[in-house]
């Protein structure tokens, strides 16, 4: 606005400077024909009219470099603006702008001693991409705390979790150590159980032992006898033989013999299978 009213006023001063001219080189004259005054307001008017549109074409572009520069940076920040033609004609808004300009520079003009806060012009229109970026403001705000309450949430946990583990870490040391101490024990018990057990073992290997030796030697004693007893009924059955041959003539001896023979036959079959049950296997 500043640089708009300093355009502006170089501007009058133009068409100001523009008449102040005309006074000067024309109207020197009392008295003026219409044609002359015809002529006079012609050539003024041609004059004010450049100037006048010279300063509409200047004030046209500089607005539009202006918004050139508003638009690329929404371009940059990849914003969409919208406008409104219509409010452009806005009586009100005008005036507003209008007492806020007579505000600002009559303030300034004045040039008070204490600093008084400015008026601001209050914005046109909150809607667009303004109320957009106002709302992802606030939303983004409102999602910041509750990512901070959440995060305040998760690190209580995370702290409650690791005191957690700590004393199940403990807790699993106790454990460890107390079934280390029970295999100890269990160890050092069935240890002993072992050995008494292999001693056992053994004392009932050397019983069996033992007796499996004590059995062997009644075996070879019976054994032997049986062998004895056999050489002797050998022997009788050889004496007996030749008793048979002296007595062989005769008989009813021989019969005698012959039956005496026989039961001495069978007791030393009976002999021979009580031998062989006392002879030790191969």
């Amino acid at each position: 606005m500043r640089f708009a009213r300093s355009k502006r006023g170089l501007r009058l001063k133009t068409v100001d400077s523009c008449f102040q001219d005309l006074k000067e080189s024309r109207l020197v004259e009392e008295t003026f024909t219409i044609d002359e005054v015809s002529e006079v307001l012609s050539g003024l008017q041609a004059v004010v009219h450049s100037e006048v549109e010279s300063e509409l074409i200047n004030t046209a572009h500089t607005n539009v470099l202006l918004l050139r520069q508003l638009f690329s940076q929404a371009e940059k920040w990849y914003l969409k603006l919208q406008t409104d033609i219509s409010e452009l004609e806005n009586r009100e808004l005008l005036e507003q702008v209008a007492e806020f300009e007579k505000a600002e520079f009559t303030s300034s003009n004045k040039k008070p001693v204490l600093d008084v806060i400015k008026p601001k012009l209050a914005p046109l229109n909150e809607g667009g991409t303004a109320e957009l970026l106002n709302k992802e403001i606030l939303r983004l705000q409102e999602e910041n705390e509750k990512l901070k309450s959440r995060l305040k949430t998760i690190e209580i946990q995370a702290t409650n979790a690791l005191d957690e583990k700590s004393k199940l870490e403990r807790a699993l040391q106790d454990l460890q150590l107390d079934q280390g101490n029970q295999k100890e024990f269990i160890k050092t018990q069935d240890l002993s159980e072992l050995e008494n057990t292999v001693a056992a073992l053994k004392s009932e290997f050397q019983r069996t032992l033992s007796n499996t030796t004590e059995n062997q030697k009644s075996l070879e004693e019976n054994l032997a006898t049986a062998k004895h007893d056999l050489l002797r009924v050998q022997e009788q059955l050889s004496l007996a033989e030749k008793e048979l041959e002296k007595k062989f003539q005769q008989t009813a001896a021989y019969r005698n013999m012959k039956e005496i023979l026989t039961k001495k036959n069978d007791q030393i079959k009976e002999l021979r299978k009580k031998l062989a049950k006392y002879e030790p296997e191969d």
